[in-house]
């Protein structure tokens, strides 16, 4: 099968599930602002996700080109130097809003891969959600047990991913959920399998089905949505490198490259021809070969940018473009192509996906215009920055870094991006100084600025140039402040005060919230971050659009929230004592979490630590939550630390640290006599209660591994604990009045009725069979010889194309032969099949050739194996009349 095909045989078979074929979305949109590109299929229906808008259909499905340039999802870097990494590709997806869920997906998505596409089984593996402590979310079982129930994948082919994999997010915000990912293993001999999710090419992921549960907000939260969905995503890229390059799945021996499909080979012959060079197959690293797959690939991604009203620029979106051509262009270069030549190959690029996506064809004029009109412009530069490059490199000795003043005059002169500049020093062996590059970008901008301005733009790479903020938060919680800055950041402000009580995210404590009074309002401070000590209280924009430097605020922290807070970083203290006490002093801190709903500590430990051990560690914080200890902190200088204190993997500490003793006689703040009397002693910089017993108790809520030699628990204390405790026996409460039962006999009557339920299904699945073997048997007497060909025809009204793959499934139990032309029309719509028995495949016929052409004259589309095919088509009418005559389809 060639790209084209596949693409329309995805979009048949879910036609053929009722979804909505619906085109794809430009590759940005001007109503988003949290996506520079649409990098996803999912796009263009976030606002149905998040329920601000009702889908015309609540299945729909689409191809949809995607952008991956620049934020979370960017995989420049290995564009052209692997083989399926691009900035634009093509995503097959279907969606479920509020309708089917994870079954529906993971079934129909097994059946397009191994039935109507045919890839080998054996060959496939499915990745689930692990979970993650730090979110609070449990392991997706359901997914994995939906693959092992609906599917006939091997049950060790199913592996768990933790959030990195298995976690699917749009951005830092925006509609989110568990994913399960299906990878293919690409090598000769199926050995590939701990290749999964290892960035290797022989062990590539081809589908991608998202549960959507969840949009992430700002600051990191999870909230749940109105309706759990379905995104899937599959690249048609690589299934079409894998149908393509293996033969239809029938030989693994080479490795797969992309850019050896249809999609692509048509370009880079063109520039193979345009160039004189040799393109190489495969995974080539020579150079012409490499350059050859940039180009082709970087052409698509400007191409359908402009196509879609995108224009080159220095800013922003225009300015990403604009990057990419002129990576092009350089690339271009060791082709020996010295002159304009991207323009020229839209042409081509037009026969190869125009059909697919008519805006190439209807703005071919302005793309031509735009890209020429971009080439001739940086070709009138690039030799002069090229000469200046090659000057200053020869200068350099092997390993030196590569100016960054002269990288910055590359960009400010010349119209060199920095990443192209990068690119040119890796290849002789040099890296640029990209600090001095920033430096120099920074002193430009502080030319340019003639005042200082009351509303700055933050940003990762900008500096503040403001005065550090005083930290009184240990002792106050309430205090009057100057407004230093406000700082736009999209629809949040950032509030720099001279002073204030709010603790600011660090340590793996969680900023503070609370309220800024100004102006006789209240101003909710959302959260409270920092850089260059510099606290920033974030605010809503709208809300706090009248805050100007200069104004005197009242600063007050949500105490109730700083309590549960400096509850719970208190307990990873005991927590870490604890810990050493049960499995030893090689335990050190890795990590943690440290929230008003619970803590997350990670530690170094080499194995699970096991239920009781759990329970020791659990009995002894709580011993010395019951104590009732105090716990103290003092500043002292760092060189006078001793060895009881801990310090922690690899901080970096000033000359005077700050320590909480834990256990000893005195609590609250001790600078004038610090005592090392308690048997919990640690560098910290957080906020703590003043005696253990404000804890309350203490409850582990989950161990596991998050890497090797890793361990991660979560715990509550305090409220949160109480408030665990009080759900759990809620829970409880509800199960055993739903179920009719008592505490004590409820997992008996679980297992009782989970017993009846697969005997339920067992029994139905038997009745289905027997129902089709039924039919099929009344069936066999209606077979006819036509052309001298056994054939059985079949009209079926409102039956589904399941339930016509389960009657050619009985005819084969059967031991039909011959070829067998089934239809259930319905009053819309009707679903096909041809099953072609295994001596007529032997004589050469086909089930997937034969359906084509039969779905072709109802209107419709299909295709499929030699022994079997289903397809889908509109016209119900003309049904009869192509079953009447259907000797004219027997044809080899």
């Amino acid at each position: 099968m060639k790209a084209a095909e596949i693409r329309q045989s995805f979009l048949d078979f879910f036609a053929d599930h009722n979804h909505q074929i619906v085109p794809s979305a430009p590759v940005f949109s001007n109503d988003d602002p949290t996506l520079m590109f649409t990098n996803a299929g999912m796009n263009q229906f976030k606002p149905f996700f998040l329920g601000q808008a009702t889908p015309a259909s609540k299945r729909v499905a689409d191809s949809q080109k995607c952008i991956r340039v620049s934020g979370k999802h960017n995989d420049l870097e290995e564009v052209g130097h692997d083989t399926y990494h691009h900035t634009m590709f093509e995503m097959l997806g279907n969606w479920s809003f509020g309708d089917y869920y994870k079954k529906e997906a993971i079934t129909w998505a097994w059946e397009l891969l191994t039935k109507c596409w045919g890839i080998p089984k054996n060959r496939l593996y499915a990745t689930v959600f692990g979970g993650d402590e730090s979110k609070g979310l449990p392991a997706d079982v359901e997914a994995e047990d939906l693959w092992k129930e609906c599917t006939d994948i091997d049950p060790a082919h199913i592996k768990r991913f933790g959030a990195k994999d298995n976690f699917w997010m749009m951005g830092e915000v925006g509609p989110c959920g568990p994913c399960s990912e299906i990878h293919i293993d690409l090598t000769p001999d199926c050995s590939g399998g701990n290749l999964v999710n290892s960035d290797s090419p022989l062990a590539i992921e081809l589908w991608n089905l998202v549960f959507m549960e969840f949009n992430a907000e700002p600051g990191g939260s999870l909230r749940k949505l109105p309706a759990c969905n379905v995104d899937t995503g599959a690249g048609l890229d690589r299934i079409a490198a894998l149908l393509e390059c293996t033969k239809d799945c029938r030989d693994f021996t080479q490795q797969i490259s992309n850019y050896d499909t249809s999609l692509f080979q048509p370009i880079i012959q063109e520039l193979a021809q345009m160039s004189g060079k040799t393109y190489v197959k495969g995974l080539s690293k020579d150079e012409a070969s490499i350059a050859m797959r940039v180009c082709a690939d970087h052409l698509r991604m400007v191409a359908f940018s402009i196509a879609d009203g995108a224009l080159p620029s220095n800013e922003g979106r225009g300015y990403v473009i604009r990057r990419i051509l002129r990576r092009a262009i350089r690339y271009g270069r060791q082709l020996g192509l010295m002159q304009p030549f991207m323009y020229k190959l839209l042409p081509t690029l037009n026969a190869v996906m125009g059909a697919a996506y008519p805006e190439l064809i209807r703005e071919k004029d302005k793309i031509e215009r735009v890209m020429r009109s971009e080439e001739v412009a940086f070709h009138k530069t690039i030799d002069r920055g090229i000469s200046l490059f090659e000057e200053e490199a020869a200068q350099l000795a092997d390993g030196v870094t590569f100016p960054g003043e002269v990288a910055f005059k590359l960009y400010d002169t010349f119209g060199f991006p920095i990443d192209l500049t990068e690119v040119m020093a890796k290849e002789i062996g040099h890296s640029v100084d990209i600090a001095g590059f920033q430096a120099c970008m920074q002193a430009q901008k502080e030319r340019a600025r003639a005042a200082r301005v009351k509303v700055a733009e933050l940003a990762e790479d900008k500096d503040l140039h403001l005065s550090p903020t005083k930290f009184v938060g240990y002792t106050q919680l309430e205090t009057e402040a100057e407004v230093e800055a406000v700082l736009s950041m999209g629809n949040l402000r950032g509030v720099v005060l001279n002073t204030t009580p709010f603790y600011a995210e660090m340590g793996g404590q969680v900023g503070d919230s609370g309220e800024l009074l100004c102006h006789g309002k209240s101003y909710k401070v959302i959260d409270t971050k920092k850089r260059e000590n510099v606290f920033i209280h974030l605010v809503n924009a709208e809300e706090a659009a009248d805050i100007e430097p200069g104004e005197t605020v009242v600063a007050s922290v949500d105490r109730d929230r700083r309590q549960q807070i400096a509850c719970h970083h208190t307990a990873t203290h005991l927590l870490h004592y604890a810990l050493r006490q049960v499995l030893g002093s090689d335990v050190h801190q890795q990590g943690s979490l440290v929230a008003p709903d619970r803590l997350r500590f990670d530690f170094t430990f080499g194995e699970a630590v096991g239920t009781e051990r759990l329970q020791q560690i659990e009995d002894i914080v709580n011993d010395k939550i019951r104590d009732n200890a105090g716990v103290a902190w003092f500043e002292i200088a760092y060189k006078d630390k001793p060895d009881s204190v801990l310090s922690f993997f690899g901080d970096k500490y000033g000359e005077v640290v700050r320590v909480i003793n834990t256990g000893g006689a005195q609590s609250g703040e001790n600078a004038d006599h610090p005592e090392f009397d308690g048997y919990s002693q640690e560098l910290c910089g957080g906020t703590h209660v003043t005696r253990t017993g404000d804890l309350g108790f203490f409850r582990f809520l989950s161990e596991g591994a998050i890497a090797a030699g890793v361990r991660r628990v979560e715990a509550v204390v305090a409220k949160a604990a109480q408030e665990q405790v009080r759900q759990e026996q809620t829970l409880l409460n509800e199960a055993v009045e739903k179920l009719h039962t008592n505490s004590g006999s409820l997992l008996n009557h679980l297992d009782t009725l989970l017993a009846q339920k697969k005997q339920l299904e067992r029994e139905l699945d038997e009745v289905k069979q027997a129902m089709a073997s039924a039919k099929s048997a009344s069936l066999l007497d209606s077979v006819k010889e036509i052309n001298g060909l056994p054939i059985l025809t079949a009209i079926i009204p409102n039956s589904s194309g399941e339930e016509l793959r389960q009657l050619s499934l009985a005819l084969g139990d059967k031991k039909f032969q011959g070829i067998a032309i089934l239809a259930a029309p319905s009053s819309d719509r009707v679903n096909l099949l041809v099953l072609v028995s295994p001596e007529f495949v032997k004589q050469g016929w086909h089930a997937g050739k034969l359906i084509k052409a039969i779905a072709s004259d109802l209107n419709g589309g299909g295709g499929g194996r030699p022994d079997m095919a289903q397809a889908g088509a509109k016209n119900v009418a003309k049904l009869p009349e192509v079953f009447s005559n259907i000797s004219a389809y027997l044809n080899k």
